[in-house]
């Protein structure tokens, strides 16, 4: 039975924060920001707006654009670093509000590459139980701003919030999947130059972690800038060479938006020129497992996507986790 994506969507808040409102917050400057990063703006959440609602949002435009309801999604997969609660999990609040009363939810964290990850898990239940997993909702959602140090002049000006969601579907028919091939990876040796510090078991909240600015995204960004290249690139061509597709064949690529620099090195390493390269950072900045969504989503929505269009997703992260996969549309 093929697996088929039937439905994207995508969510980002009403308020905008500019590298010009940054300017009056951190020591910093439009054109630091520009042309290291790419990033001109990003999209804040409420501070009573959780990421359960972020990606609810973006799963209604998924849901619609499939021509379902609620009720006929089979498990819900949350891909998120910044969950509403330890417990229960924010698969469990979206499955409440979305209605989703007989599918069975989690949450996966696996940083920047949390979509990739989930997409790989989604597709794999839904090969293994065909009969019990007939729509299956992957969403990649995050509030980054509740753990960015607004203080800290180095991160702060590269994260957003936002949502990306994806709906596949099995439509009974003999066609070809969407997955065509899959390459995904971690190292926990390198956990240490990607990570917030405090806030687990090893760490649980007191006056010490607070004060020490522990509960805020810590990051070596040069260490990760050298990592996140060669992974992805890496990850890519092993995608293509399993699946039997040349460069030239790539019809777009689709990168996990963490730097415009990280991703104008990867593209021609790949041997995919730059127009053949989706890029939305400069709107969004780094929305972590939201990123790939939101690019997949505008892509569809704009016609950059068509149908029968070879589609490589890369993605890089904390843990460190990283991947690639070509999706067949």
């Amino acid at each position: 039975m093929s697996i088929r994506i039937a439905g994207t969507g995508s969510y980002v808040p009403d308020r905008i924060l500019t590298n010009a409102d940054l300017e009056k917050m951190v020591e910093t400057s439009d054109e630091w920001i520009r042309t290291r990063t790419g990033i001109e703006e990003r999209h804040i959440a409420a501070p009573d707006q959780p990421t359960s609602d972020l990606a609810y949002r973006a799963s209604l435009k998924a849901l619609e654009m499939a021509g379902i309801t609620g009720e006929q999604i089979d498990a819900i997969v949350v891909a998120t670093i910044t969950p509403d609660y330890v417990f229960p999990s924010t698969g469990c609040v979206l499955q409440d509000r979305l209605g989703a009363k007989g599918a069975f939810c989690f949450d996966l964290e696996a940083a920047c590459s949390g979509l990739l990850y989930s997409l790989e898990v989604a597709y794999s239940l839904m090969k293994t139980h065909p009969q019990r997993y007939k729509h299956v909702l992957v969403i990649g959602a995050e509030k980054l701003s509740c753990i960015t140090d607004w203080t800290n002049r180095n991160t702060c000006v590269l994260f957003g919030d936002g949502a990306g969601a994806v709906l596949l579907e099995n439509d009974g028919s003999d066609g070809p999947d969407c997955v065509v091939a899959s390459d995904l990876h971690t190292d926990g040796g390198y956990g240490e130059i990607l990570k917030m510090p405090a806030g687990g078991s090893l760490a649980p909240a007191s006056k010490e972690t607070v004060e020490a600015h522990e509960h805020f995204i810590h990051m070596e960004g040069k260490e990760v800038f050298k990592l996140a290249v060669n992974a992805m690139v890496n990850a890519g061509k092993t995608v293509l060479e399993e699946a039997g597709i040349t460069p030239e064949e790539v019809n777009l690529v689709v990168p996990h938006q963490a730097n415009s620099r990280i991703i104008y090195a990867v593209a021609p390493r790949l041997g995919v020129p730059d127009e053949r390269v989706f890029i939305n950072i400069n709107h969004y900045g780094n929305t972590s497992a939201a990123s790939i969504g939101l690019c997949l989503d505008e892509a569809v929505r704009s016609g950059r996507i068509k149908k029968g269009d070879n589609v490589l997703l890369t993605a890089f992260g904390g843990g460190l986790t990283w991947g690639a996969m070509l999706l067949k549309f």
